[in-house]
């Protein structure tokens, strides 16, 4: 349980790197939501990479060079679980399109489990 909460410890940080990213691309620079989100969540995984190897699952030597990769890839299910989540709620809802952090939010949430199982599976076996 202690893993795990390190694990949501380290997605809260990824969130606001998320949100912000999304909220800097999208509301001030006038970014496309959709393609913002991409690199917003993109980002956010580099993110997560770092503190989940360092904080939650403790990997003590450095990462191999392709290590990174595998991460994204593997975080790719949970990523469009997040991502289609987001998606439908900016396309569906207006209340969501005023408040890109909220429908970021919901996809996070939504792809939370799929991307636990995935860390875990990369990076506690490192």
């Amino acid at each position: 349980m202690t893993r795990f909460l390190r694990f949501c410890a380290a997605g809260t940080l990824g969130y606001a790197v998320d949100a912000g990213l999304l909220q800097a691309l999208a509301g001030l620079a006038g970014a496309n939501p959709y393609a913002a989100r991409a690199l917003s969540f993109l980002a956010a995984a580099s993110v997560t990479w770092r503190v989940n190897r360092r904080y939650t699952f403790r990997v003590e030597q450095p990462p191999s060079r392709d290590e990174w990769g595998r991460y994204v890839a593997l975080m790719g299910l949970g990523a469009l679980v997040n991502y289609g989540v987001f998606a439908l709620g900016i396309h569906a809802s207006e209340f969501l399109r005023a408040r890109l952090w909220l429908a970021v939010a919901l996809g996070s949430v939504a792809g939370l489990g799929v991307n636990y199982l995935s860390s875990r599976r990369l990076l506690a076996d490192a």
